[in-house]
C-alpha cells in the first residue's frame, strides 16, 4: 500500500525536496509523472502538462539568456537557447533530479528501460515545470528552472555553433552544396538504440558518426567530416 504524507505520495518526497516546492495540489505532480502507458480514466497522462511546460521553460530560458548575455545579438542567443531547451538537456536534468525513478510507467515501458529514455524523461521534465507553474505560478517554475539550468545559462565562452551548421557554412563559403546526411544503420535494443549516419559532400568526401539518436549521429558525422576536410573548423 502506498503511503501519503502531507498530501504527497511518500515515494515522491525525494523529488519534491529537490524541487523545493510544497505542492498545494500534489495531484499535479502525480499527473506530470504519468506516462501515457500508465494512464487511465482516473489517472490522466502528462501530455497536456508537457505542452504547457515547454512554453514556460522557453520563456524563462529566453528571459535568463537576455539577462546573462546583455550584449549578445539574436544570432548568438538562438544557438544558446536551442542547446538549453533541447531534448537531451531536458533528459539530463530530469535524470539528475530523480524524475526517472518517480515516473509512472506501464509495464512494457518500465521493462524496456523507459525510465532512462531521453524522450520520456524530457517530456516529464516539461510536465513537472507546468505542474510547478499551475500550482505556484511563474515564480515557482522560474525558481526551479534557474536552479537546475543556472550553470548552463551563465557558462562563459562564445555562443555554441553546432557541427552541422559549421559544416554547412564551410561548404557554402566554397560554393558547394550542403552536406547530405544518410542513415546507414540503426541497431541496439529499443531502450538504447544506436544510429549510424554518414555525411557526404558533392566533392566526394564522406564521414560517419554514431550516437543514441539520429540527430546526435548527424552531429557526430558532421564533426567527423569537418575533421577530415578542415581540421581548423573543429576548434572551439
Amino acid at each position: 500500500m502506498t503511503v501519503r504524507r502531507r498530501g504527497v505520495l511518500a515515494s515522491l518526497e525525494p523529488l519534491t525536496r529537490r524541487l523545493g516546492h510544497d505542492f498545494a495540489r500534489p495531484q499535479l505532480l502525480e499527473q506530470a509523472l504519468t506516462h501515457p502507458s500508465a494512464a487511465s480514466p482516473a489517472r490522466p497522462d502528462n501530455q497536456r502538462l508537457e505542452f504547457l511546460g515547454d512554453r514556460v521553460l522557453g520563456l524563462v530560458i529566453a528571459e535568463a539568456l537576455i539577462a546573462a548575455h546583455p550584449h549578445e545579438a539574436e544570432g548568438g542567443l538562438a544557438p544558446r537557447y536551442n542547446a538549453l531547451v533541447r531534448r537531451e538537456t531536458l533528459a539530463e536534468i530530469a535524470e539528475a533530479i530523480g524524475i526517472g525513478e518517480a515516473l509512472r510507467l506501464g509495464r512494457s515501458e518500465s521493462t524496456s528501460g523507459g525510465r532512462r529514455k531521453a524522450a520520456i524523461l524530457a517530456d516529464a521534465m516539461e510536465a513537472v515545470i507546468a505542474a510547478l507553474y499551475i500550482d505556484g505560478g511563474l515564480d515557482a517554475a522560474r525558481a526551479v528552472i534557474l536552479a537546475e539550468w543556472g550553470p548552463r545559462i551563465g557558462s562563459a565562452g562564445a555562443a555554441p555553433v553546432d557541427a552541422k551548421t559549421r559544416a554547412q557554412e564551410w561548404a557554402q563559403a566554397r560554393a558547394l552544396s550542403p552536406p547530405v546526411y544518410t542513415l546507414d544503420h540503426r541497431g541496439g535494443p529499443d531502450h538504447a538504440p544506436r544510429f549510424t549516419v554518414s555525411a557526404a559532400l558533392s566533392t566526394g568526401e564522406r564521414a560517419t558518426g554514431t550516437a543514441r539518436s539520429k540527430k546526435q549521429a548527424e552531429q557526430a558525422a558532421a564533426a567527423a567530416l569537418l575533421a577530415l576536410i578542415a581540421p581548423e573548423e573543429t576548434e572551439e
